[in-house]
């Protein structure tokens, strides 16, 4: 019977007799019909997903997948190079639906990376990210592999990505805060010594004058103080130019865009500290809601209540440290130089005491911010300190 369906098959494909608007093989399929020798198209089963993770560490990472049932498929201890890495991943490319990097210090890499080689990434937040307590034991391979299951569920807490062409400059402007704090701890230094030793005070704007030495006077008489402070004196001048040169960097290759244009016409932001919100908020539209984003500035006290009672504090920084520092720099400047915002600090000073009236006029400005950018507008007092 076989053959005579072979023999039928070749006669039908040497004459021209084909059935329109069908294919060769669907005709071949009939004739297997009337012969009897039905051969069913056998349905194909859709591949199985996996999910990948990696345990990452300051110079080698863990690799862990598993499949849609939680079932381990590989798992690998890697050094962080870039090329082991993919040729580990590589067999099983086409079935990962996504591949979860821990948000450590150094992510950047590996995320960029993994992106640029077309897989799906999903950055896990590791405060977000809780173990059970009563573990006995847990390693780099069980963390892995935690990480993996959590997005195989669907309950993976995720950080936010930033584009990576906009990360460069924003720290950058980072790097200057950091050069702005290591000035500000020279400056208190210096200050102390000429207070303990002169019994005279010098203000923070003198001793950052680049054309007029103010130390050197008052430290003349004894020539150990008198190094200490041309020392002090000479690396302060020096970070201050470095600060100078990254805010002139910055200010040339970043403007304000919409819609944190407006940000400036809130009381005590001006162009650095713009650019800084502006750089560490990155798309608002992530933010569900003000209380989202001010949490997100650290800008909200935390407690734990139960039956009206306090029983204990989350973490209080939890959230964007720089965006913190700017919303915290933009209120002490504005209750000194905005009536309005000074009429608040006080206000709250009296009921409370001057960190407290700080704090919630740094909240305040925070929530503008938010509403600022979101809808595109201009600070109206009237609406903040009504």
């Amino acid at each position: 019977m076989k053959n005579t369906a072979n023999k039928e098959i070749k006669r039908i494909n040497r004459t021209d007799n084909h059935i329109k608007g069908t294919s060769q093989a669907y005709q071949e399929q009939m004739i297997l019909d009337m012969l009897g020798e039905r051969n069913p198209i056998q349905p194909q089963e859709a591949p199985m997903k996996l999910y990948a993770a990696t345990d990452l560490h300051s110079s080698n990472n863990y690799l862990a997948i598993i499949d849609e049932n939680g079932e381990r498929r590989f798992k690998q201890k890697l050094p962080n190079n870039p090329a082991l890495i993919l040729e580990a991943l590589m067999p099983y490319k086409k079935e990962i639906a996504g591949i979860v990097v821990e948000s450590t210090y150094n992510w950047y890499w590996l995320v960029d990376m993994l992106m640029a080689e077309g897989y799906k990434v999903h950055l896990a937040n590791p405060v977000a990210v809780q173990k059970y307590s009563g573990l006995k034991h847990a390693d780099d391979k069980h963390d892995a592999f935690w990480l993996a299951e959590m997005l195989r569920l669907g309950i993976l807490p995720e950080g936010y990505i930033y584009p990576k062409e906009e990360r460069p400059i924003r720290d950058l402007l980072r790097k200057r805060g950091h050069l702005v704090r290591l000035r500000t701890s020279l400056i208190i230094s210096l200050q102390n010594i000429i207070s303990r030793n002169c019994g005279k005070e010098l203000d923070c704007n003198s001793m950052k004058r680049l054309k007029t030495n103010h130390v050197a006077p008052l430290l003349k008489d004894n020539e150990d103080l008198a190094l200490a402070g041309s020392v002090s004196k000479e690396s302060i001048d020096f970070l201050t130019r470095r600060i100078k040169e990254i805010e002139s960097a910055v200010e040339n290759k970043v403007k304000l865009q919409e819609p944190y244009s407006n940000l400036q016409t809130i009381p005590g932001i001006g162009k650095i500290i713009a650019l800084t919100i502006m750089l560490e908020t990155g798309h608002v539209e992530r933010f569900a809601d003000t209380g989202n984003y001010v949490s997100y500035c650290r800008k909200v006290h935390t407690k734990w209540m139960s039956n009206g009672k306090q029983k204990g504090k989350g973490n209080r920084k939890n959230g964007n440290k720089y965006l913190a520092w700017a919303f915290s720099e933009a209120a002490e400047l504005a209750r000194r130089f905005d009536s309005k915002a000074k009429a608040y600090y006080q206000r709250k000073k009296q009921q409370t005491n001057f960190m407290v009236a700080h704090n919630a006029l740094a909240h305040k400005l925070a929530r503008a911010a938010y509403h600022i950018m979101k809808d595109n507008v201009s600070f109206m007092p009237e609406k903040l300190f009504a």
